[in-house]
């Protein structure tokens, strides 16, 4: 089962920055006009936007391209290709956080195998970025087997309060910019032995923002 993230019992304080910082510099031509200008900034802001459509509601996710652009370009790829449609989030910790991400999910008659899964690679750790509320994180194994610290390849986990003591050891690649309140539904599902809530919250993931 990959160790996705160590439970609030035995894992130890960690350290590391929580920084969001988006270049969005427009070559200006000599004459520019409003529509293109605002046109260009939209474009290289969405860009790094991503929405996650949950049973309970919609969360909005702004990706850490600056600080951990392995991590962002990889979740885009993945939210392109559809990967996370129709995956779980498979576990979920109140005072804690959620986690999801795992194809395995996606079965509901195999809640065993969730949490092991992934794309079948892992990505470089970027860990630069502090762990607070509405923070997201990559998944991990365990540093007995995975000494660099590398990430799972679609595994994450959104923070609903600070966790400091997750500081200087995982990938935080993102931020929750609209949602937590769908979130703080999502952590508060019954939930089996293992964590795993016990009526599947399914999610769809999409570039950009909702369509209101």
């Amino acid at each position: 089962m990959l160790n996705s993230i160590p439970s609030t019992k035995i894992i130890t304080p960690f350290a590391l920055t929580l920084l969001f910082a988006f270049a969005a510099h427009a070559a200006e031509t000599n004459t520019p006009t409003p529509k293109e200008s605002n046109d260009m900034k939209t474009t290289i802001i969405e860009e790094d936007i991503i929405t996650l459509v949950t049973d309970d509601g919609v969360i909005v996710i702004k990706l850490d391209s600056v600080n951990c652009p392995k991590h962002s370009e990889n979740f885009k790829k993945l939210v392109k290709e559809g990967f996370y449609d129709g995956t779980t989030f498979h576990r979920v910790i109140p005072g804690f956080m959620i986690q999801g991400g795992d194809p395995t999910s996606k079965d509901a008659n195999n809640r065993s195998s969730h949490g092991t899964g992934g794309p079948g690679y892992t990505v470089p750790a970027e860990i630069k970025n502090k762990h607070k509320r509405g923070t997201v994180s990559a998944a991990r194994t365990g540093d007995e087997v995975n000494p660099q610290r590398n990430s799972s390849g679609s595994q994450f986990f959104i923070c609903v309060t600070e966790t400091a003591f997750l500081d200087g050891q995982y990938s935080a690649f993102g931020e929750v910019i609209e949602g937590m309140e769908v979130a703080d539904k999502i952590v508060a599902k019954p939930r089996d032995p293992r964590d795993n809530p016990k009526t599947p919250v399914t999610m769809k993931a999409k570039l950009g923002r909702p369509k209101n």
